[in-house]
């Protein structure tokens, strides 16, 4: 298989996750009820680590959600770059760490809620007590690099390295046998070729190959970068609904775009259908092509989503019962360790059957758009 195609799909569907993840970072809240910009767990840490008390909500909704710095260890966090445009202040660009952890102003700007927001109020002000400009605010587009967009330029490299290595590889070595990282990703290559692809869209399989291969190992690759409780990983991409939303988008549209006369003639005027039925299943299937995408997004991220909740759940039973003995936190922590340990192991299981199941289901959703007619 060419590698050009592949890479073309690899820079397409980066792009389109980036301009899904700008439009959802101003104003739209994500599935957690939370801005998708920034997860404002930091200021809740602090206000309850003031108190003394351990917050189990602050912790998992931290870090299910999104935020503009990248946390490394303790109260250490690497800055990421915050990048504003509007008519009346321009462009402005600086780091994160200006905001000083959404205590702070700066720019114009103050963090608030996780959202971005204009504010009326010199450099350095209590970002609490900064007047909102509202008006300026929803003027304001954003387009800053959050933890899951840095995740997802992490990402892409992963993806150029691997697929340009193994087909160097392939260059160097044709006619042999495979060793090293060409022999671990060409059998999941082969898979997703002869038991995804070929299987459910059939002879035209080659011209989508790329997309489904790309949609596979960026979603497995983000599954696992999840799991790595270390820079670079973390980062719950997979489990944002934002990036969920374009990548079904993406199937959408190829659905849409390369659906012959076969495929519309089902969903607007079934064959030997009566008309009195039509009216009724007509409607139906029009639905079920908006219901298509829509499954594929609240599928993968649920699923990643609610194993990450549940994960953070028992690590976080030691320290609540720990706020009441010791001995109680003792006690819970063997059998919290062991739950998490084991939903670890379910989650590395998990990483692979989701990413198989979403390009699955995107190559049944395009072989159903591509099928031609058969005749008896």
């Amino acid at each position: 298989m060419s590698l050009k195609p592949l890479l073309r799909h690899v820079f397409l569907l980066i792009a389109a996750l980036l301009a899904g993840r700008s439009t959802a970072q101003h104003g739209t809240p994500d599935s957690t009820g939370h801005p998708t910009a920034v997860a404002s767990a930091e200021a809740h840490v602090d206000a309850h680590a003031a108190a003394g008390k351990f917050n189990a909500g602050d912790l998992i909704m931290g870090h299910v959600g999104d935020e503009h710095g990248w946390h490394l260890w303790g109260h250490t966090s690497l800055p990421l770059p915050v990048i504003l445009y509007n008519s009346e202040r321009g462009l402005s660009v600086f780091s994160s760490a200006r905001f000083d952890h959404g205590h702070k102003t700066f720019g114009g700007y103050a963090l608030h809620e996780g959202h971005v927001v204009a504010v009326d109020a010199p450099d350095g002000t209590d970002a609490h007590q900064a007047p909102v400009n509202e008006a300026l605010t929803k003027a304001t587009v954003d387009l800053s690099i959050t933890k899951n967009v840095a995740t997802m330029f992490v990402i892409s490299v992963l993806l150029l390295w691997v697929f340009i290595s193994v087909a160097r590889a392939y260059g160097r070595r044709e006619g042999q046998a495979p060793t090293g990282l060409q022999n671990l990703v060409e059998p999941i290559i082969l898979f997703v070729r002869d038991d995804v692809a070929k299987s459910a869209i059939g002879p035209k399989h080659e011209k989508y190959l790329p997309y489904l291969l790309t949609a596979f190992f960026f979603i497995f690759f983000g599954n696992m970068l999840g799991l790595v409780p270390i820079f670079p990983g973390g980062a719950n991409l997979t489990g944002n609904i934002a990036v969920t939303l374009v990548l079904a988008l993406i199937t959408f549209v190829i659905v849409t775009v390369n659906g012959n006369r076969h495929y519309w003639h089902h969903i607007f005027a079934m064959p030997g259908v009566p008309g009195w039925v039509l009216a009724i299943l007509t409607p139906v299937e029009v639905l079920g092509m908006f219901l298509k995408p829509f499954v594929l997004m609240i599928r993968l991220f649920a699923n990643i989503t609610a194993g990450h909740i549940i994960a953070l759940s028992f690590y976080s039973l030691i320290f609540v019962f720990g706020e009441t003995s010791a001995g109680a936190g003792y006690g819970v922590a063997i059998g919290s360790w062991a739950f998490t340990v084991f939903m670890f192991m379910l989650e590395l299981l998990v990483a692979f059957i989701q990413a198989y199941v979403f390009t699955f289901l995107s190559a049944m959703y395009i072989g159903a758009a591509v099928e031609e007619p058969h005749h008896h």
